[in-house]
């Protein structure tokens, strides 16, 4: 009776049930009420003197705050992959609008870098968990937002990263080619720099827009380049890239996916190595691993096998309300 009243606008949506809607449908304030998000009015007559105090509250930012930026950005990146995104929205968009703040009236470039290299690593996990939540919108206007935040940094390794995931939007939507110009466009603003494991993540990722355009020979040879960056030990994060989670053992669960979009044999094989050595705390990953298993057998015509994989990846998706995950397995289901 609720939800018929809130459509047809009979009855506003209340506090309380917004608090229980936004994390169930994993979306903003803003986008649950149909309203733009509330600003404050400054309590000035001119501005000015609201404006000089943001500015000098921006310039005291101290290398503290900014560890407390980064932080809470870990703490929300280790929910993520535990819990989904659905549950953390109102934390995310709390996180980013007090750093954007600081950002946005923080002066000299000395104080403006370490908050925009803070904001830029926030905005890519807010846009992937926009992403995994089906707000395709939200998901690319975090990654303008990131890459924004980067060029803000001279940080050439956070800008390449948001570009790259970015074509996953662009993928979703239906331009897996305008997605490859896209992380081939990243590849270039890398150039030689940027760490060995954000170099290998890149051509995973090619090899991924590759395999959706119909390119299996590129493919092929972007897993190839992969496979020869990737540093040796089982190691998985980034120093140097922290939003970077890649190992030998994932980058085997990436090829196994990549050639299972290609229909290859090799594809079953791949994954269930993947399978043996993923962390449980990935739970999402363990989904889209099962998904990627399914999808494998279903291309050799296995489907008993196909149908137990579903069966596994449906049920972690719904633990950690991943929309992207769910659709993914109707898909291949429809497919049995």
């Amino acid at each position: 009776m609720y939800v018929s009243a809130w459509e047809n606008g009979k009855r506003t949506i209340s506090d309380h049930y917004a608090v229980i809607l936004r994390q169930l449908l994993g979306v903003t304030d803003a986008e649950l009420r149909g309203g733009p998000p509330t600003v404050v009015p400054s309590q000035t007559a001119d501005g000015y003197d609201d404006l000089l105090a943001r500015i000098d509250m921006a310039s005291s930012v101290s290398e503290s705050m900014v560890k407390s930026f980064n932080d809470q950005t870990e703490l929300l990146r280790t929910q993520d992959r535990e819990m989904g995104a659905s549950r953390l929205i109102d934390q995310m968009t709390g996180h980013l609008a007090a750093m954007e703040n600081a950002l946005n009236f923080a002066v000299l470039p000395s104080a403006r870098r370490p908050v925009a290299l803070a904001l830029a690593g926030a905005s890519t996990l807010a846009a992937w968990q926009a992403i995994d939540s089906g707000a395709i919108e939200r998901a690319w206007r975090h990654y303008e937002l990131a890459k924004r935040a980067a060029h803000d940094a001279e940080a050439p390794m956070y800008l390449a990263h948001a570009m790259g995931e970015q074509a996953y939007v662009l993928c979703t939507a239906g331009r897996p080619a305008l997605g490859l110009e896209l992380v081939r466009d990243a590849q270039r603003t890398l150039g030689t720099g940027g760490s060995p494991r954000l170099r290998a993540w890149l051509y995973a990722a090619e090899a991924e827009m590759c395999a959706h355009a119909g390119l299996p020979a590129d493919c092929r040879r972007a897993l190839d380049a992969a496979m020869a960056s990737i540093p040796p030990g089982p190691e998985d994060r980034d120093p140097d890239m922290l939003s970077i989670f890649l190992n030998d053992g994932h980058l085997t669960r990436w090829r196994g996916n990549v050639l299972g979009l290609l229909g290859d044999g090799e594809a079953v094989t791949s994954l269930y190595a993947a399978l043996d050595v993923v962390d449980p705390t990935f739970v999402r990953a363990q989904a889209g691993l099962h998904a990627d298993l399914a999808q494998a057998h279903l291309a050799r015509a296995e489907y008993d096998d196909a149908n137990t994989h579903l069966r596994q990846a449906r049920l972690l998706a719904n633990r950690t309300g991943s929309v992207r995950q769910r659709r993914r397995v109707d898909l291949l289901s429809s497919r049995l």
